[in-house]
């Protein structure tokens, strides 16, 4: 596994990686660009090619290229490896099987029935003849590994054992279940979708029963139940090959089911993604970092949603249009003839289906209009203006968009502004989903220990980033070093530097970032130095006033003297602050 490690980092530059997400900008030897894991308007995102890694000063993400694309696609490092082996053209060593883990074991129990499942649809004309009739070309089956599981309880259950599988993991896949009579498999009879994460993995599949076998007992669509792998309200079908087209383009397409997915990518329509159900999460982070939605608002901001034109699928819009507009996503809706679906449209003509896309209009303008079209009562349409449209412009994160489709409402619904003002107020939506924003597993800090402890990191940054020059270096560092420890102390410094062993990196970067360009390095330092012993002495007086006026004090006089001394250092600090501020003003 380091092998491959080394090799992918030999081949790919974190500007290549990290350029292929964002778009950068030159920033002397280095980039920035706004960062993708919290919402900002001025860039505060930098890629440093000379030390291969990323690291943002408004949230504190940082990182190399495999951290990067696990935070930014949700996946963990395996997945990770295999999305950056991919684009580096490297051919990863076999695992011994044995020594997987639990996940890897169910990936490569899912990876073998997808293989069953590929086997067992070449073996059935029906199937065969259900997909050629949808317009499913071979070269589709083969790229999106489209299969078949057999009208048999116990099939894929007797290849998976032969293949050394253990009941266990086929039940912790949602490949097997358990009833009185023995374990049969879950999925019976049906045309199978894999469903796959960002680096390709096999995680679950939905599968589509054939015409023959609908009792109409059982759903049309069957997903794989929850595992630790799959999650239907946190996948986006098709999101692994549509990622790229995506950002290229600048919008997404949302369509609900596997086969208009699979044939608006045949037709060409790349940028296209399936819900597995009909919601997507409305959570920002998932377990392994980011929700469906999350990903694709990083992609684009601009989303398209195209589901049925029956009322199930017009209320699935409705909810997923409001969470999208919550995380500040541009949301159109396609308006899709009467009971017709994407697949039905592409396959009679692609070219109508483009027309519908081009056609399509924001969600507000659409559900207006879809309202003032069923041309009801006064009364009654205000009551569903009020119930369907205010929420959608209540979702909305900007105060002048809210405005805009206030006055248009009232415009076009001849209902007056200042009561649709009011209405307005009265609308409680769910809490407001956060800006998608990296979030740490550490507990914050106090503000003022966090101050202290920002300071610390600032200079020891310096320090390092200067140590590690030796030539070319812009300030003293012995007397840098001389002067830290005589205001943390042998001690505290030490500590200072065994906590930040494993970073010094990042805090090299983050000094070279900051203050490779900066005119007085050692007016710098001077403040900094300056605040740290500040927090310092605040610190030590709190605690020597704590013991001065505590019960337990046998030693006041003692306390008493410490607490002058310190006070009297505070005010030398100020007044040295004072004439720092001078001179700096002098020389502007």
């Amino acid at each position: 596994m380091s092998g491959n490690v080394d090799q992918i980092k030999e081949r790919l530059s974190i500007v290549d990686v990290v350029g292929s997400y964002v778009k950068l900008e030159k920033a002397g030897s280095n980039y920035k660009a706004r960062c993708p894991f919290h919402n900002e308007k001025t860039p505060s995102f930098f890629v440093s090619p000379d030390r291969n890694s990323f690291y943002c000063f408004g949230c504190q993400v940082k990182g190399d290229i495999f951290s990067f694309v696990e935070q930014f696609e949700g996946l963990d490092f395996v997945g990770a490896l295999k999305v950056l082996a991919q684009k580096a053209g490297v051919t990863l060593e076999r695992e011994n099987p044995k020594a997987k883990s639990e996940k890897d074991r169910l990936y490569s129990v899912l990876d073998a029935a997808t293989s069953f499942f590929e086997k067992s649809l070449s073996l059935d004309s029906e199937a065969k003849e259900y997909l050629a009739k949808r317009g499913v070309k071979p070269e589709t089956i083969k790229d999106w590994r489209l299969g078949f599981a057999p009208d048999s309880w116990r099939a894929l259950y007797d290849d998976l054992t032969a293949k050394g599988f253990t009941t266990g993991e086929m039940i912790s896949a949602g490949l097997v279940k358990k009833s009185e009579k023995g374990f049969f498999d879950f999925f019976r009879g049906r045309i199978m979708f894999p469903i796959f994460d960002s680096s390709e993995r096999v995680i679950g599949f939905s599968g589509r029963i054939l015409s023959r076998l609908d009792d109409g007992k059982t759903g049309k669509y069957v997903n794989s139940p929850e595992t630790i792998l799959f999650n239907k309200s946190r996948v986006l079908y098709g999101l692994h090959k549509a990622k790229y087209d995506i950002r290229k383009r600048d919008y997404s397409i949302m369509v609900e089911g596997q086969m208009d997915l699979v044939l608006s990518h045949q037709a060409g329509f790349s940028n296209t993604v399936a819900v597995s159900g009909t919601a997507l999460s409305q959570d920002i982070l998932s377990d392994n970092g980011v929700t469906n939605l999350g990903l694709l608002t990083r992609l684009s901001k601009n989303i398209i949603l195209s589901f049925d034109s029956d009322e199930a699928g017009f209320k699935a819009s409705a909810r997923n249009a409001k969470t999208a507009l919550m995380l500040g996503m541009d949301v159109k809706v396609a308006k899709l003839p009467q009971g017709e679906d994407p697949a039905d449209i592409i396959l009679r003509n692609p070219a109508e289906w483009a027309e519908i896309i081009k056609n399509s209009k924001h969600v507000i303008d659409f559900s207006l209009e879809t309202l003032l079209e069923k041309k009801l009562e006064p009364r009654k349409l205000g009551v569903e203006i009020q119930k369907l449209i205010l929420p959608y412009v209540k979702s909305l994160q900007s105060a002048i968009d809210q405005s805009h489709f206030i006055t248009k409402i009232s415009a076009l619904a001849g209902i007056k502004e200042d009561a649709l003002w009011a209405e307005f107020k009265k609308i409680e939506v769910e809490p407001a989903i956060e800006t998608l924003q990296f979030k740490t597993s550490e507990t914050a800090e106090p503000k003022k220990a966090n101050r202290k402890n920002n300071i610390e990191k600032k200079v020891l940054g310096i320090l390092v980033w200067q140590e590690a020059k030796k030539s070319d270096q812009k300030i003293n560092v012995s007397e840098l070093r001389k002067n830290l420890v005589a205001i943390l102390g042998n001690e505290q410094f030490n500590l200072l530097e065994t906590a930040n062993k494993n970073n010094l990196n990042d805090l090299i970067f983050e000094a070279e970032l900051s203050y490779d360009n900066s005119l007085n390095l050692k007016h710098t330092i001077a403040e900094l130095l300056l605040n740290l012993e500040e927090e310092v002495i605040d610190q030590k007086l709190a605690e020597a006033m704590s013991l001065l006026y505590s019960k337990e004090n046998k030693t006041h006089s003692v306390h008493m003297t410490s607490v002058d001394t310190l006070s009297r250092r505070k005010q030398e600090l100020r007044l040295l602050r004072s004439k720092l501020t001078t001179e700096s003003s002098n020389k502007l």
